[in-house]
């Protein structure tokens, strides 16, 4: 019982610091959004096309509800309390809670969608897995997040000691992302990808392109298996 109470112990800690940085600068996170508006709105519409156009949706780290609030998916998880009230302002239902327990009975929702949010899961099969068992059969899983091999990805890997958000964060390849979606059971893969160049050369609206490979930002649609 000691050893587990120390394991739990651990996770809090963990999961505080993860969450401290999204408290502390708040500001400078929405300030983000605002000086790249356009980079912003182009991984928007990456997001946008991968997204079933009907159906009951969740958020999966709604963040500040940058993303489910344009793209009209009214509920969203959370685990930093400051983050989900932003989120809460613009109308969006927000549970505290983690992508690795999420706080839903079996089978609720049509969709889900996760945006820079698998490099800051403590675990990422667990995450995927949970965001299976609350799928309906044949949901849909969207993922939007920055590839670690594209030129974006290895600028965020060099500098995140400097970031005050990733310097906890684990940056992943797209191949090892479709490998966890796998063993989570989804299959019926599709992908696109929009910023190609650097963040601060970007001032008009990034293309979305199908693939992936050549863009920074790359969104994953991936379908859950019917268990029937």
């Amino acid at each position: 019982m000691k050893g587990f109470d120390l394991t739990l112990d651990k996770q809090e800690s963990d999961l505080m610091a993860r969450i401290k940085p999204f408290e502390e600068h708040f500001e400078e996170y929405e300030k983000w959004f605002q000086e790249h508006r356009i980079v912003y709105e182009s991984e928007l519409q990456a997001v946008r096309e991968m997204l079933p156009v009907s159906g009951k949706g969740l958020e999966i780290g709604v963040g500040s509800g940058r993303f489910a609030a344009p793209l009209g998916i009214g509920t969203g998880v959370e685990p930093s309390p400051r983050m989900g009230e932003l989120a809460r302002q613009k109308g969006i239902s927000v549970i505290e809670g983690i992508a690795e327990d999420l706080p839903f009975s079996d089978s609720q929702f049509d969709y889900a969608l996760m945006v820079t949010t698998i490099c800051f899961v403590d675990d990422l099969d667990l995450s995927f897995r949970e965001a299976s068992r609350i799928l309906k059969d044949d949901g849909v899983l969207v993922i939007g997040f920055i590839d670690r091999q594209s030129p974006v990805g290895q600028v965020y890997q060099k500098f995140r000691g400097k970031s005050n958000f990733y310097r906890m964060a684990t940056f992943y390849s797209v191949e090892e992302v479709l490998e966890s979606l796998k063993r989570a059971g989804f299959r019926n893969f599709s992908f696109n990808q929009t910023i190609f160049r650097a963040l601060n050369e970007i001032t008009d609206p990034e293309p979305i392109r199908a693939g992936y490979g050549e863009g920074s930002f790359v969104a994953i649609r991936a379908e859950k298996q019917n268990t029937l």
